[in-house]
């Protein structure tokens, strides 16, 4: 091993583990889920819906992903045969495959696919790729070995024989639809799916800083509900009225700068990892801090400015033991959130 310094991390967990190789570890159900939910991202393709198929009686489908809705006439799907053996895909192991699937679309319990795809942890052998490659090949393959892979085991109780109809209905098949999608393609394309670092971990990406000259200078529209709320807690400290933020004076002035900063880090957090968490990660984060500051919030206080400041106190010393924006997040978010709560109307400083 070559000389490192390794942090507390390395030590606690060890080396990480690269996504292409953890997925050998998945169990052949957990991998079935894995690709459902690639199918939701995968590059270059659009799906209806998408269904896992699960047990005996699948007549060789595991993943139907449905190009238009599957309950019309002339609806398109691609099929995903999902395999998780110990070695690459080789011949061998696929004959039955297609013999079972080729044979149940004979019979017209299944539509023939546009595309026929194997997916695996380790990917297909050299032997299967080339096939793969070479429809003509693949299809006299799969006459070749008929009897030893097929013939006895797509039903039970009955020998398919491969002649007659079912022979013509071979010779006249197009093997081009089969294909294969390998397990880098996989994991690339899964990085923009929210459940990528549940799967993979590895942490969140480095946070950017955040140009705060770049906050439009003037109140957005999405801002007015807590920035209205503030002028109101100004008011109640000076006992005066401010119409608008423009009216500003000492010390408020600088608090509502503050203020607004804050608001607008919490949220670019709140977008900045939406794609890469599960649904609900940003929400859990705003309920964590919401029920760190809530008994601040109904306690009594001389006027709203003070509120507002002991409020933003507390939410810095708020615990986030669990939520994964904790290694993101900074005090400036969490100030922000309470200012989110109140432009949400969970919270009001009057």
């Amino acid at each position: 091993m070559s000389s490192v310094i390794p942090n507390a991390s390395v030590v606690t967990n060890g080396r990480p583990i690269l996504p292409v190789v953890r997925i050998e570890t998945f169990s052949p159900d957990e991998w079935e889920t894995f690709v459902q939910e690639w199918l939701s991202v995968r590059t270059g393709h659009t799906y209806h819906s998408i269904e896992k198929f699960a047990g005996a009686g699948d007549k060789g489908v595991d993943v139907a992903a449905y190009i238009s809705d599957p309950r019309e006439m002339g609806y398109t799907w691609d099929c995903y045969q999902c395999k998780h053996y110990n070695n690459p895909l080789s011949p061998s192991q696929m004959w039955g495959e297609i013999g079972k699937f080729i044979y149940f679309c004979s019979t017209g319990h299944l539509k023939v696919p546009d595309k026929y795809y194997f997916v695996a942890p380790k990917g297909c052998g050299g032997d299967f790729s080339r096939l793969l490659q070479n429809p003509a090949n693949l299809k006299q393959g799969l006459i070749d070995n008929w009897a030893g892979y097929c013939e006895k085991k797509i039903t039970k109780g009955a020998d398919i024989t491969l002649d007659g109809a079912l022979r013509t209905y071979v010779d006249n098949f197009d093997f081009s639809i089969f294909d294969k999608v390998t397990p880098a393609t996989m994991v690339e394309e899964f990085k923009r799916h929210n459940n990528y670092y549940i799967w993979f971990g590895g942490g969140l990406p480095v946070r950017e800083a955040m140009d705060e000259n770049a906050i439009p200078s003037t109140v957005q529209a999405l801002e007015s509900t807590y920035v209205a709320q503030l002028l109101l807690a100004y008011g109640t400290a000076s006992g005066a009225t401010f119409s608008d933020v423009s009216t500003l004076g000492p010390p408020y002035e600088s608090h509502f700068r503050r203020a607004r900063i804050n608001f607008h880090y919490a949220e670019q957090l709140r977008t900045l990892y939406r794609d890469s968490l599960p649904v609900g990660t940003f929400e859990r984060f705003q309920d964590d801090i919401y029920q760190g500051i809530a008994n601040i919030c109904e306690d009594t206080h001389t006027n709203g400015f003070v509120k507002v400041k002991a409020v933003e106190t507390q939410a810095t010393v708020v615990d986030i033991p669990s939520n994964p924006l904790k290694d993101v997040s900074i005090n400036k978010d969490k100030i922000g959130v309470c200012h989110q709560l109140c432009n949400e109307n969970k919270i009001k400083w009057v």
